[in-house]
């Protein structure tokens, strides 16, 4: 007698209409079966030793603990876990992250659907899922050396430092960006500082201008 054993995959994205799509998608897929879905990464962390999942598609704006370090503490728990990011952030910006945080490979959420499916078959065939831009980008880094993949001034930003960096530039203010990230308004503040400081800004208009021409640039490599 055979079995068919269904891969195991949890859910985790905070925009309940994103999220009923993509567990829809995976649940008509023959050989995959959603056993967690879940809006905040603390509780995706908390049930993840008792689900035992073989995958974990993540988006990386999340409310509390961000996708990228919910990654990190997944990878710390179970090692073997497969991990997909599905994400509204650009590619060119946050997959080098991801991946370095421990994920198998990054899809851009208008892109979910088939392209996330192909993606799951590559890393459950044991490869990494990029676009062929990045894994350009990837590739010419390491052949470069590691030191010059520092050379944008940007990549002294922690990961949620970068994302409230990317929100500023998308004209959110600062309660704005605490409410999407379930922060204290102090908090927002808190980073906004740290990222003056670390990429040399005088002010908060300074903040605004190179934040918004960051995400003009980041549309144009699309």
């Amino acid at each position: 007698m055979s079995y068919n054993f269904k891969k195991r995959i949890i859910v985790v994205e905070d925009h309940p209409m994103m999220l009923k799509g993509l567990v829809m998608t995976l649940d008509a897929e023959h050989g995959y079966e959603v056993v967690g879905k879940f809006n905040r990464a603390e509780e995706a962390l908390q049930r993840s030793s008792e689900l035992q999942p073989d995958l974990a598609i993540i988006d990386i704006s999340l409310p509390g603990m961000s996708g990228l370090e919910l990654i990190k503490n997944l990878i710390s728990l179970q090692q073997t876990l497969k991990i997909l990011v599905v994400s509204r952030h650009e590619e060119t910006l946050y997959a080098e992250r991801a991946l370095r945080a421990g994920a198998k490979g990054y899809v851009m959420k208008q892109q979910a659907g088939e392209e996330m499916l192909k993606a799951i078959r590559k890393i459950f065939n044991g490869g990494i899922y990029v676009s062929e831009q990045v894994s350009e980008k990837l590739l010419l880094g390491m052949a470069a050396g590691q030191k010059n993949l520092s050379q944008s001034p940007l990549d002294l930003l922690s990961d949620r430092e970068l994302e409230v960096f990317e929100m500023t530039g998308q004209g959110n203010n600062t309660r704005e960006i605490a409410e999407r990230l379930h922060l204290s308004v102090k908090t927002v503040e808190s980073y906004r500082a740290r990222i003056k400081t670390k990429l040399n800004l005088e002010n908060a208009t300074e903040l605004m201008m190179h934040a918004v021409k960051f995400v003009e640039n980041e549309k144009k490599e699309i």
